[in-house]
């Protein structure tokens, strides 16, 4: 049975500064920014790092640590990732890259995905063993590379060898060990992932246990529902578990439900320098919109998937942080040599000189000299933020 630490007879109260504080501490947004430990310490700390298909200021694994270090390599960044057995992808709050440390935390998704149907895809007798072998004998291959990933038809339909592989990931028999091109490069686990981490052996309780710990320190301080959801796990899980973690119980001025509190979080005052910067919509600090609401007042919606005429803020409106706080979005796009803010949203003046040192900063990362503001609905506020930019 896990020790726990000696819970309070009472939660401990914080104010609303402190928990935004410490939130952004914990996700690596308040204090000096420990460049030494690089991207793989940003990884190891957040515990996931979301992947998604959409490019346009650069994907949304090379936005976290970028928003969290500043204008480190987007080649050293997928180097951090991939190079050596550091990471592995897997399914957490989504497709997400992991820690390497993390696989045996999944051991109770694997057994999941191994004892359900599997999707509506009819896989033929011997599709799955031939993967294997094929890989087993040529080394990491990518779909194409196996056989083909789609059948000629309709995009959305895979082919027998792509049905295959991928089963053999959610079973932990296969890894993708790194994106080439976009695609996924795969890997037998028993190669990818080292001896004394491939294994199974913790119960699915265990498993549970410390991922729940690990969301709560990443995230600083939670609800329930914020805690569970950063795995992707069920609230009855975190039920389960709780009392036999160290995790804290604490009220949130203005929040309607129990939280709990990373006890290290609690044992220090956050304090240092506020980041500014633009964040991917994907970024663990805000992909929890209710989250994001409670903690900055400010209400966020991807509308990438909404039809444009009903856009409001944009395609891929990335959210400022600034001085703490969540002070505006940016649609970005990129021309040339020049980075197009397409659509531009303020919370006010105040929020012009940090929407306008996450632009410049951004631009130069990218390898963009000008910026160009297009879209602002209030027209002072556009002379002011284009003024800022020169």
């Amino acid at each position: 049975m896990p020790t726990t630490a000696p819970q309070p007879t009472s939660p401990i109260a914080l104010s609303a500064a402190e928990a935004r504080r410490i939130a952004l501490r914990a996700q690596g947004f308040l204090g000096a920014p420990n460049r030494a430990a690089g991207v793989r310490g940003v990884l190891r700390h957040l515990g996931a790092v979301q992947l998604d298909t959409i490019s346009v200021l650069a994907r949304s694994h090379e936005l976290i640590p970028y928003a969290r270090l500043g204008a480190v390599g987007r080649k050293k960044v997928e180097q951090a990732y991939w190079t050596g057995t550091h990471a592995f992808e897997y399914w957490s709050h989504a497709a997400c890259i992991l820690p390497i440390e993390e696989w045996p935390h999944f051991a109770f998704r694997r057994r999941a995905y191994r004892n359900r149907p599997h999707w509506n895809h009819h896989l033929p007798d011997g599709a799955y063993d031939q993967v294997i072998k094929q890989l087993r004998a040529e080394g990491p291959l990518t779909a194409t590379e196996l056989g083909g990933a789609k059948n000629k038809g309709e995009w959305w339909d895979w082919s027998d060898s792509k049905v295959a592989v991928e089963r053999a990931l959610m079973y932990g028999e296969v890894v993708c060990v790194e994106r080439r091109g976009w695609k996924r490069v795969y890997d037998l686990a028993e190669r990818a992932i080292p001896a004394e981490l491939l294994h199974d052996d913790l119960d699915d309780k265990e498993c549970v246990r410390r991922l729940i710990v690990q969301a709560g320190q990443a995230l600083g301080v939670g609800t329930r529902s914020d805690i569970a959801d950063y795995h992707r796990l069920k609230n009855e899980q975190f039920d389960a578990v709780i009392e036999e973690t160290d995790l804290v119980p604490v009220t949130v001025e203005g929040w309607a439900k129990p939280a709990w509190a990373d006890p290290a979080a609690l044992a220090s005052t956050p304090r240092g320098r506020h980041r500014t910067t633009l964040l991917s919509p994907f970024d663990s600090l805000v992909w929890e919109r209710a989250r994001a609401e409670r903690i900055f007042g400010f209400t966020h919606r991807l509308e990438a998937y909404v039809p444009k005429p009903k856009r409001i803020h944009g395609y891929f409106a990335m959210p400022v942080l600034a001085g703490g706080q969540l002070v505006g979005r940016v649609d970005p796009a990129r021309e040339g040599t020049t980075l197009v803010a397409r659509q531009v949203s303020l919370d006010g003046p105040k929020a012009v000189p940090g929407v306008a040192q996450a632009l410049l900063e951004a631009a130069s990362w990218v390898g963009c000299d000008s910026v160009r503001v297009e879209r602002m609905a209030d027209a002072a506020l556009k002379q002011d933020l284009v003024r800022a930019l020169d």
